[in-house]
């Protein structure tokens, strides 16, 4: 069996991209749940795909935060990771998609985990907003604020890789990949073709599709008035030919396989960052 991808909630699993995705394991009110049976379940999978990778929003309920590392820690597993990088939810979702399509391949649970990291460097995520007044992740300026309270305004944000904000206008612009991509839309309480009709065809996006806005969406950005957004890289071979041209290298306290400084499993990093953060 392939390693397991798992999300907390079902409007993090995105629809397969490919006939080789394989589905997400959704972890459904996990902080509701008994702590018995939540237990039972993360034991049975892992026994069932060796290892767990679980994508885990930012602004995922505290509770459901909490109830992972519970359950990590009474498990005494060095075979879950939780895997929270800094990506809004479509985002997220993306990514948490592309990984179910490389656990497909014969991609080790070390490396897989770690291609996560790796993957987010190539996913551009951002969202149109009603309002910025409520949006703390991207710098705002007291001009946008102020606009903010313009009816009718409307606003261009990046989250990530590198933050932007523009006021949307005939000039409005927000520098995008220089590489092809698709593109994912998430529609929430706000009208705009901007996305379409301007920014797709600025940014050269090979296709565009729309999804369900995922629940935690409306918190990440400050506002349930927004449209939500994220190019990505949709094909498995050039997914697997980034990740397998990566060095990889065996954690020195677990003994997985790993690409990159720090193993998501057991969270250690290489002796020579360690080396490097301590001499500093």
């Amino acid at each position: 069996m392939p390693t397991a991808i798992a999300v907390t909630g079902a409007d993090m699993a995105l629809p397969p991209q490919d006939e080789r995705t394989v589905p997400a394991v959704v972890l459904k009110d996990l902080d509701r749940q008994p702590l018995d049976q939540a237990l039972t379940s993360l034991q049975q999978l892992i026994d069932q795909c060796g290892h767990v990778i679980v994508v885990c929003s930012r602004v995922v309920a505290p509770g459901v935060e909490r109830r992972l590392h519970t359950i990590r820690s009474l498990l005494e597993s060095d075979r879950i990771a939780l895997f929270r990088p800094d990506l809004p939810p479509l985002g997220l979702a993306v990514l948490a998609r592309q990984l179910r399509q490389l656990a497909s391949c014969d991609l080790s649970p070390g490396v897989l985990a770690s291609a996560g990291r790796l993957l987010t460097h190539y996913i551009h995520a951002g969202a149109v907003l009603g309002s910025v007044t409520k949006l703390d992740r991207v710098p705002v300026g007291l001009k946008s604020h102020a606009k903010s309270w313009v009816p009718g305004s409307q606003f261009g944000v990046i989250a990530h890789p590198e933050p932007q904000l523009v006021r949307i206008g005939p000039e409005a612009s927000l520098s995008g990949p220089e590489f092809a991509t698709s593109m994912l839309v998430a529609k929430g309480q706000l009208q705009t073709d901007w996305i379409a009709g301007t920014l797709a065809p600025a940014w050269n996006v090979q296709g565009l599709r729309e999804a369900p806005l995922p629940a935690e969406s409306a918190v990440w950005w400050g506002t349930a008035k927004l449209v939500e957004f994220c190019t990505f890289l949709p094909d498995l071979s050039v997914l697997y030919q980034l990740v397998t041209s990566v060095r990889q290298s065996s954690c020195h306290w677990c003994g997985i396989d790993v690409i990159g400084d720090r193993c998501v499993f057991c969270s250690a990093t290489s002796p020579l960052e360690q080396h490097q953060l301590t001499t500093g």
